[in-house]
């Protein structure tokens, strides 16, 4: 269900919290929603998240950076995006 996190972050520049820290998110769609790169920064720490997601015909592929996958799903069930 990774794709259906990733739909919850607006495209762009957006700041969520994970384990009561603040992080500033940045999202950007490529080639007509087929590929997603995202990255997560602890604002005011050092803990990161980075994922390239891609849609091709036959699957999705979750291709974390430098990390778990665990990590990264974690991560995205569990954000609460901050609206401004």
């Amino acid at each position: 269900m990774v794709l259906g996190d990733l739909n919850r972050v607006k495209e762009g520049y957006s700041e969520g919290y994970y384990n009561s820290k603040k992080y500033g998110m940045t999202k950007t769609t490529f080639s007509k929603g087929k590929s997603i790169k995202f990255y997560a920064e602890e604002l005011g720490g050092n803990d990161f998240v980075s994922l390239n997601y891609y849609i091709t015909n036959n699957e999705e592929l979750l291709k974390p950076c430098e990390m778990e996958e665990k990590k990264v799903i974690r991560f995205l069930n569990n954000v609460k995006i901050y609206s401004k």
